[in-house]
């Protein structure tokens, strides 16, 4: 990460010390958002963001593991090499009007990504039938890093309690909105060709295998040795480590376990048996529902 972000996320920090908590979020279109990372003129500019065919593009809801892949799609996108150090992607909402309007002069094939869900984002992706990688993690894990995301990162809302944050993640009341209805807004794509999802829990199980997956749904060509080798170079821990000069002081706020079934150190008994109920009504019997294995991994 160059000087300049460095200093832009320094400055961030600073202005976050004098915000009350109530300040540093606002609505737009009935979504909660962080108004340091995404003031309003940015979320308006990615309403009439020029997509292209060839665009990689990643979508997940935050803390689903979103970090994590891009350093998988920098490798691949690269052939395997060692990702530059200037790396191309920025999530779109975090980048201002003119920034996001200077990607217009960046060489193919853009890295693009978002956390905003599939209704906010340009139209211009499905008008020129640009490849979407979608990942999503279990909700009880996905819940739990994003807690403690919260609590670590200045830029966000410190949660009043861990009660307090699972009512609010339960209510959609976080940045971003509802995990649920963002996985529901996926489901009626499931079978779209320019849609592929891919779940945390399936990367961690066989990352190598979802490389395989990942670079021939974007038609990238990679031998064996080179899947091996970004496979190997993209393990939780050694993309931690190899993240801390890109992102500094914040990079162990970005990557904290990369674990699953750290729900069951934080979840009551109530609190679980009320997830399994959201699950049951929003995502059971979907597709989506099914790949994410709920019964495995959060029962």
């Amino acid at each position: 990460m160059s000087n300049d972000i460095h200093s832009q996320i320094e400055a961030m920090l600073e202005k976050a010390k004098n915000m009350t908590e109530k300040e540093k979020i606002f609505k737009y279109n009935g979504i909660l958002y962080p108004i340091l990372l995404t003031p309003e003129e940015n979320l308006k500019a990615c309403e009439s963001f020029e997509a292209r065919p060839d665009d990689v593009m990643l979508v997940s809801y935050p803390k689903c593991g979103f970090n994590w892949t891009v350093g998988v799609l920098l490798k691949i996108i690269n052939d395997g090499k060692e990702e530059p150090k200037e790396g191309p992607l920025a999530l779109l909402e975090f980048l201002n009007p003119e920034k996001q309007k200077s990607l217009s002069q960046a060489p193919s094939p853009r890295l693009l990504g978002t956390h905003m869900h599939l209704d906010n984002i340009s139209p211009s992706f499905a008008a020129k039938k640009t490849k979407m990688l979608v990942v999503f993690r279990n909700p009880k894990d996905t819940l739990v890093s994003y807690y403690h995301f919260c609590n670590s990162n200045p830029v966000l809302p410190t949660p009043e309690s861990w009660d307090k944050f699972f009512e609010e993640f339960m209510q959609g009341d976080v940045c971003w909105g509802s995990y649920f209805d963002y996985a529901l807004a996926w489901e009626k794509h499931m079978d779209d060709p320019n849609v592929m999802i891919v779940t945390f829990e399936e990367m961690k199980k066989d990352l190598t295998k979802a490389i395989r997956q990942i670079s021939k749904f974007f038609s990238f060509t990679l031998s064996e040795e080179q899947i091996q080798t970004i496979s190997k170079e993209s393990m939780f821990g050694a993309m931690k480590d190899n993240s801390k000069e890109k992102y500094g002081k914040m990079t162990n706020i970005i990557f904290r376990k990369g674990e699953v079934g750290d729900w069951k150190n934080h979840f009551s008994e109530a609190q679980s048996q009320e997830m399994d109920a959201a699950f049951e009504k929003y995502l059971a019997g979907t597709k989506l529902g099914a790949q994410l294995q709920y019964d495995v991994y959060c029962k």
